[in-house]
């Protein structure tokens, strides 16, 4: 028998603006994060790869500006 595997824990950044209007979740899982908008928590949800998801985070904490 397969157990059930537990849900995401989902959380938001503690930058979120505090209206509540423009926020995003995420949740870890084995293999990189979830995304999804946090006003819309039935709605589609972006499975980002591990690899890619240390870019984005390693891009954003270093300040790197977008490709033209």
């Amino acid at each position: 028998m397969i157990a059930a595997s537990p849900e995401p824990h989902w959380f938001k950044s503690s930058y979120s603006g505090g209206s509540g209007t423009e926020c995003l979740e995420c949740a870890y899982i084995p293999h990189g994060a979830l995304i999804r908008d946090s006003k819309c928590i039935d709605g589609p949800t972006l499975d980002v790869r591990l690899s890619s998801w240390r870019l984005f985070i390693d891009s954003v904490r270093h300040g790197a500006q977008p490709s033209p």
